[in-house]
């Protein structure tokens, strides 16, 4: 059950890129050209969903299980450490260069545009040199 329930999440979620647009990286770069042609829709579109999050998340707070009975794993630390502003740096500086992120290059590659593979490849070693990093770190 929760494979299923996790496949369906992911399908909308893919869904749900594709049409606000997240999912192409023109569009993506003209919202981070700020004094370009920019285009504000997708901060509707990151407003829609932080909006459509919080009473989730308002609700997950009071539980130890999800609805699917798994144990409920929110994030424990609240004030920013030195890993997230480098993490959020170095993922930043990413989005503005290829104008795709994570959850949008799997869509686009799974869609069948294999123009995504260089970016694609390049996410999955920066995945494995975290995760290399991070047991040396231990």
């Amino acid at each position: 059950m929760n494979r299923l329930t996790a496949f369906i999440a992911g399908l909308l979620f893919g869904v749900g890129l594709l049409l606000a647009g997240m999912a192409d990286p023109a569009k993506v770069l003209a919202f981070l050209d700020l004094a370009g042609n920019w285009d504000p829709s997708l901060a509707l579109v990151m407003g829609g969903g932080i909006a459509a999050a919080l009473l989730p998340f308002a609700l997950a707070k009071r539980r130890t299980q999800s609805l699917t009975g798994c144990p409920m794993q929110l994030p424990s630390k609240r004030a920013p450490d030195r890993a997230l502003v480098i993490g959020s740096l170095l993922f930043g500086t990413g989005w503005g260069i290829a104008g795709i992120c994570p959850g949008p290059a799997v869509v686009v590659l799974g869609s069948g545009n294999l123009a995504i593979l260089p970016f694609f490849l390049a996410m999955l070693a920066g995945l494995g040199l975290f995760r290399w990093y991070e047991s040396r770190r231990g």
